[in-house]
């Protein structure tokens, strides 16, 4: 099974190792990365800023189970319910 790094806080790892996911949760949220913004394979694949981070899986997840045409303000409602704690 493919697998693809995931950005988190590094307390999160209390190491350097970088997290992994499996593919299958990565590439449904890329699919709306995609339609939203555009083709970036980098980013699933890592080498650009280290895949998608934890809050764009969660919003990108969340927005896939709407129609296509509702993607766009999807992912903008979701990144902008987000409440980020001090």
């Amino acid at each position: 099974m493919t697998k693809h790094p995931i950005q988190v806080p590094i307390e999160w790892t209390r190491s350097r190792k970088v997290p992994l996911i499996d593919s299958a949760i990565t590439l449904r949220a890329y699919e709306v990365y995609c339609h939203v913004y555009g083709p970036q394979e980098a980013i699933v694949v890592g080498s650009c800023r280290g895949g998608f981070s934890a809050t764009e899986l969660i919003a990108f997840l969340y927005t896939r189970s709407f129609p296509k045409e509702e993607w766009k303000r999807r992912v903008n409602e979701a990144f902008l319910g987000m409440d980020w704690k001090d």
